[in-house]
């Protein structure tokens, strides 16, 4: 398999073939730039530069042929420092450069700073570009905020001019339509900041929020999100079962088709049954949490307890053993989702979601048997809890095999009073006739996590030290070898969408 070095490389080569290839081949070279990976030594004695090299080569080209910057919507920038450790100025500032060189940005993926209420000319530049679609804010602690916070309480942790400078900056969004707020090491983002912020963006469609704490996130800004399309609330210890329940009754709640409720502590499973009642959009549903969400004390259960019309996909992984599996296979059971396709859920205690599902004959992958994780679930307890895929498969797999062992029905062929032969069929676990298909697949391929999460998003630790990396020989049949196919060593980039995150 090659990588994005390989592929820009087979596209100038396209490009010189004649004038008509290079008209063809030209939007598609600059359209998605990803520059992935290590520096080349050679290159850098080439253009006698110390660092950055492609990205300073880059940002000459762009400036010099303001042709090819119109085509530029993505750009995906190396990621050349640990994980954890704040990008240095001399770098946002080259990064800055070549964003404000490309007018019809888009999207800036694979490189998210920590945001600090304080400026930097990389936050700016980006605030500059009226086509930005997608932005990830990483909101770090910030020293004054801190030292406030020692002195008052919440709310004015952030003074005037630090709100102005954040609001300012979506000016030019207009067609922003995702955007991702994470609180990094205790980052500060008022209440009134969250609302008049998302008021500015009219175009947004997908929101995430995760990682604030009550002061900044709670069940009343919850009620002034605008009308949105995907919704994901993580970490967020503001928001309670009462706050869902009265969002689940706002006009701007009822456009949202993919909602993601993760590590929310949601203590009662009326408050899960009024969201997919309410939300008549609503298509994807995503919980995860450790306890399980019981039916409150005094109330009366009637099946189905939840229910949808519309809803095609259910990620339900509650960690903790409880009613709220069995409540949920009940209402399947009964008819609660007649639209459902698509069910994952890897703490299925005792394979009572598995088992409203359509069967399957194999579950576990032919890659887990070389996966660590694997390997060491063998040695651990097949009973304990927990939440990772590969224990989920295997017991998954456990059980359809235990379910063979156990005779579904017996067919017996007899001739002329003599019985000739007797058939048993094997038993199997699920449903036949279930149109639910039960999945244990990860997000993100490879992954131990089901759900993908923002250490997907940010780290960097696989392209700063890539092994078995592409190095431009996948084609070394070349006549001329080596010295036209290869290339310094670099990670085969996959970029991630943030779509999946909903």
């Amino acid at each position: 398999m090659s990588c994005e070095t390989c592929r820009l490389r087979d596209l100038c080569a396209l490009a010189l073939v004649d004038r008509r290839w290079d008209r063809a081949v030209r939007p598609q070279l600059y359209h998605r730039v990803h520059i992935v990976g290590n520096e080349s030594p050679l290159q850098a004695k080439k253009f006698r530069l110390k660092s950055d090299v492609r990205l300073k080569l880059l940002r000459r080209t762009l400036r010099e042929r303001r042709v090819l910057a119109q085509h530029v919507r993505e750009i995906k920038v190396p990621r050349l420092q640990p994980d954890g450790e704040l990008v240095d100025q001399q770098t946002l500032s080259l990064v800055a450069s070549l964003v404000m060189a490309c007018p019809n940005l888009e999207k800036l993926v694979g490189f998210y700073p920590v945001f600090g209420h304080s400026f930097d000319r990389l936050t700016y530049a980006l605030s500059t570009r009226a086509r930005l679609k997608e932005h990830v804010w990483i909101i770090g602690e910030n020293s004054e905020i801190t030292e406030r916070s020692r002195k008052q309480v919440p709310p004015g942790l952030m003074d005037l001019e630090q709100v102005d400078r954040f609001l300012h900056l979506h000016d030019a969004w207009d067609s922003l339509s995702t955007l991702f707020l994470f609180s990094h090491k205790q980052g500060v983002l008022e209440r009134d900041v969250f609302v008049q912020t998302l008021r500015r963006l009219p175009s947004l469609q997908h929101l995430c929020i995760s990682n604030f704490d009550m002061d900044d996130f709670d069940d009343v800004t919850l009620q002034t999100l605008p009308p949105l399309q995907s919704l994901r609330l993580q970490d967020l210890e503001g928001v309670t079962f009462w706050g869902l329940s009265e969002f689940s009754r706002t006009s701007s709640s009822q456009c949202i088709q993919q909602l993601s409720l993760i590590h929310l502590d949601i203590k009662y499973l009326s408050a899960i049954s009024n969201l997919l009642l309410r939300l008549s959009s609503l298509q994807r549903f995503t919980l995860v949490q450790e306890s399980s969400p019981e039916v409150g004390a005094g109330e009366l259960v009637f099946q189905p307890v939840i229910a949808s019309q519309r809803l095609q996909y259910v990620h339900w992984d509650i960690l903790l053993p409880g009613s709220a599996n069995e409540n949920l296979a009940k209402s399947i059971r009964a008819g609660g989702f007649p639209s459902l396709r698509t069910l994952r859920a890897p703490s299925d205690h005792d394979g009572l979601l598995q088992m409203v599902c359509r069967p399957r004959a194999q579950i576990i992958l032919p890659s887990d048997k070389y996966s660590k994780a694997y390997r060491a679930s063998n040695e651990s307890n097949p009973d304990s809890l927990t939440l990772t895929l590969f224990t989920a498969r295997k017991q998954a797999q456990r059980r359809i095999e235990e379910a063979r062992k156990a005779a579904t029905f017996t067919i017996v062929i007899e001739e002329d009073g003599t019985v000739q032969e007797v058939i048993d069929i094997e038993g199997f676990m699920g449903t036949i006739g279930s149109k639910i298909s039960y999945t244990l697949d990860s997000d993100v391929a490879g992954s131990d996590n089901a759900l993908i999460d923002f250490p997907d998003l940010v780290e960097g630790s696989k392209e700063v030290a890539s092994r078995d990396g592409c190095t431009g020989l996948w084609n070394a049949s070349h006549h001329t070898g080596k010295k036209w196919w290869n290339h310094t060593e670099r990670y085969r980039y996959r970029p991630v969408d943030l779509q999946r995150f909903f």
